[in-house]
C-alpha cells in the first residue's frame, strides 16, 4: 500500500506522527509537506497529494489541518479524489466502505492523536463494499465527469 500524506502548520505535527506510525506497519509513504508548523496555505498541500491520488501514484490520500475541513474542499476539488472529512472511526469506515474515499482528512485541532490515528487506521483497513454502494458512487463521479465538461 501506498499513501500520499499532507498537512499544513497546523496538523504538521500530527501528520508526522501519522506517518511514523503507517512506516512502522510497512507501509510506503509518500510525504508531501508541510516540513515546519511555519504558516502555509492548505489548498497547495491538498492538491500535491489529491493528484497523487488520482494519478494513482498512490492508493489513497492522508491530509491534516487544524479542522480537517479545509483540506477536504480544497482536495474534493481534484478531479478523481473522492475526499471525506472524519472524526470518528464509524464516519472513517463509511467513508470507505459506502463511498469508496480514496483520501481522508482529519482535523489536528479536533482530534485528540489517538482518535485521529485510530480513524486514519480504520480508513485504509476498510475494504469498498461495492454492490448497491458501486452505483452511487458512479453518479459521484458522473456529476464530476458532467461538471467539468460543463466548464471546459
Amino acid at each position: 500500500m501506498k499513501i500520499a500524506i499532507g498537512a499544513d502548520h497546523a496538523g504538521y505535527e500530527l501528520k508526522e506522527k501519522i506517518k511514523q506510525r503507517l512506516v512502522q506497519e510497512g507501509i510506503e509513504v509518500h510525504d508531501r509537506g508541510t516540513n515546519s508548523t511555519d504558516s502555509v496555505d492548505y489548498p497547495d498541500f491538498a492538491r500535491l497529494v489529491g493528484e497523487e491520488v488520482a494519478r494513482r501514484d498512490a492508493d489513497f490520500g492522508v491530509l491534516i489541518c487544524g479542522s480537517g475541513i479545509g483540506m477536504s474542499i480544497a482536495a474534493n476539488k481534484v478531479p478523481g479524489v473522492r475526499a471525506a472529512h472524519v472524526t470518528s472511526m464509524y464516519e472513517a469506515e463509511m467513508a470507505r466502505q459506502h463511498n469508496d474515499a480514496n483520501v481522508v482528512t482529519v482535523g489536528a485541532r479536533v482530534l485528540d492523536e489517538a482518535t485521529a490515528l485510530q480513524a486514519v487506521e480504520q480508513f485504509l483497513h476498510t475494504p469498498f463494499a461495492g454492490g448497491r454502494h458501486e452505483r452511487r458512487v458512479q453518479k459521484i463521479m458522473e456529476i464530476e465527469q458532467q461538471e467539468q465538461a460543463h466548464h471546459a
